[in-house]
């Protein structure tokens, strides 16, 4: 067994291999109760406060399904263009583990809720790329270790382990794609827009904020490589656990340009899984992968078969929502805009807050200035999403219609929105504190023109011989007076039709 973590540069390792991958995202859904008994999903309490004999499974506790996740499980099928089967079972998949109090996970297996479908994801370029999917299958997740007194928190190097069974039983989607081939160089391009694909599909239906870096969506990256112009898969590696896209995108190249150093040196690759490490985008050894037979699955033998009708299947179809890549190619038409722009707008997380602001009023081209802009650059100073931001789609909204009526400009709602941020209050109660609106008294501007002619005769002259362009000078003298709170373009026209000059 080889432990080397050598690497060959990545044009190398796809001069000679092909990469295939295979994804497998465990979703955790957004139920108020746990997938077989009655117990909270509710996050942040106090470990082991949220059990019961049947999620710890004690003897005689017998589970119910939960109704809402069968048909969270069939939603998302449905949006994966799956097909719904007519009957399907749990099953139990046995291993050892300290967080799963049963010694058995109760999940399907050959039997699975939805198969057989596809999702089409859409790379930085526009490029559209099939993914085709294996199953989607219902689970539930185990509890949670926390091994202390390591320097790293993992079991290696500590002195003991802490379990917290709030987490087990609570309801998770598993799904599985077929092999991904046919990516090439860009296979870990791919693998992070299906995963972004997924998340947003997967928040869309609502069945799932599912938030990575909370562990409510992860992703287990399977990568084998086959020497160029050969069909045979190769020996897979499973890095378990990937909770972000950029972490998705790294997992993949990393294990690319590994496998390529250990074939090209002659070396055997190891079917096993292994961890992630975020500070050095590396991969390191876990277990020897079992295979499907080591876990000995056979049918629940508590649970009854799950048959949903196709009257109630059709039902949940006619309902789901617009899926993501339909909206955005929607709006991408709508707003006009290029396939780059839209990207720029996914990679900031600017897209549910910008279709807020126009649903609360705003123009698109203005919602997106905003969001895109000031409250970008406010987020990526701060280290924050902005959905995090303390500012809402209908206070953007409002700023971008003060905007538009002339009571702000620019600079002025800059500087509105930087006091929504600081908690001032609404747009309206920071303009009033700050006083912040626009001068539009004529008498007022007209004031502040005549001393700024007063004040400038060099440049008032030069303006009478036809240089316009001089004007400019005497815009900024009449915005620093008023405090920028002057119409710019008003300013202009005075000070023009003051000194008998017309813009043409």
């Amino acid at each position: 067994m080889t432990t080397t973590t050598d690497l060959v540069s990545y044009e190398d390792a796809l001069a000679s291999y092909d990469p295939v991958m295979g994804l497998e995202v465990h979703v955790e859904l957004g139920t108020k109760t746990k997938m077989f008994c009655g117990c909270s999903t509710a996050l942040g309490q106090d470990a082991n406060t949220q059990t019961c004999p049947t999620c710890l499974g004690l003897p005689g506790a017998l589970p119910v399904v939960n109704a809402t996740g069968v048909e969270s499980a069939i939603k998302i099928g449905l949006a994966l263009n799956c097909e719904i089967a007519e009957w399907c079972r749990f099953a139990r998949k046995n291993y050892f583990y300290p967080d799963m109090p049963k010694n058995f996970q109760t999940s399907q297996y050959d039997e699975p809720i939805a198969f057989n479908g596809f999702l089409d994801v859409q790379l930085e370029d526009g490029e559209t790329f099939r993914v085709e999917i294996e199953r989607a299958h219902m689970e539930e997740d185990t509890g949670k270790s926390t091994h202390v007194g390591g320097a790293t928190g993992r079991i290696h190097g500590a002195s003991h382990s802490l379990l917290d069974y709030n987490r087990a039983g609570i309801p998770l989607i598993e799904i599985v794609t077929k092999p991904i081939e046919g990516a090439g160089e860009r296979a870990p391009e791919v693998a992070k827009a299906y995963v972004r694909e997924l998340r947003e599909l997967i928040r869309a239906l609502g069945v799932s904020e599912a938030r990575m870096e909370m562990g409510q969506m992860r992703c287990d990256v399977n990568l084998s490589l086959r020497p160029n112009g050969t069909e045979k898969f190769g020996t897979r590696s499973e890095t378990k656990n990937v909770n972000s896209l950029r972490s998705v995108e790294r997992a993949a190249r990393f294990e690319i340009q590994r496998h390529a150093a250990v074939l090209s040196s002659g070396g055997t690759i190891i079917q096993e899984t292994r961890h992630f490490h975020e500070d050095t985008g590396s991969t390191t050894s876990g277990r020897v992968k079992e295979e499907a037979e080591d876990y000995r699955y056979f049918p629940e033998p508590d649970l009854v078969p799950v048959a949903p009708s196709r009257e109630w299947v059709e039902e949940i179809r006619a309902a789901l929502p617009e899926m993501p890549l339909a909206r955005r190619t929607r709006l991408l038409a709508e707003w006009g805009i290029t396939a780059l722009d839209m990207q720029a707008i996914l990679n900031a997380g600017a897209l549910d807050p910008i279709v807020a602001t126009i649903d609360a009023g705003a123009d698109a081209a203005s919602a997106r200035k905003w969001w895109m802009g000031e409250l970008a650059r406010s987020a990526n100073e701060s280290g924050k999403s902005l959905d995090e931001l303390a500012i809402t789609p209908v206070e953007v909204a409002r700023v971008s219609e003060l905007v538009s009526k002339g009571d702000l400009n620019d600079k002025l709602a800059r500087q509105v929105i930087e006091g929504v941020l600081a908690g001032e209050g609404t747009p309206d109660e920071v303009v009033d504190k700050r006083g912040l609106k626009v001068v539009s008294d004529e008498g007022a501007l007209g004031a502040a023109v005549d001393e700024a002619i007063a004040g400038n005769p060099g440049i008032a002259d030069k303006i009478r011989s036809g240089k316009v362009a001089a004007a400019g000078a005497l815009v900024g003298a009449v915005m620093k007076a008023t405090r920028g709170q002057a119409d710019a373009a008003r300013v202009k026209e005075l000070i023009l039709e003051k000194l008998g000059v017309s813009e043409g």
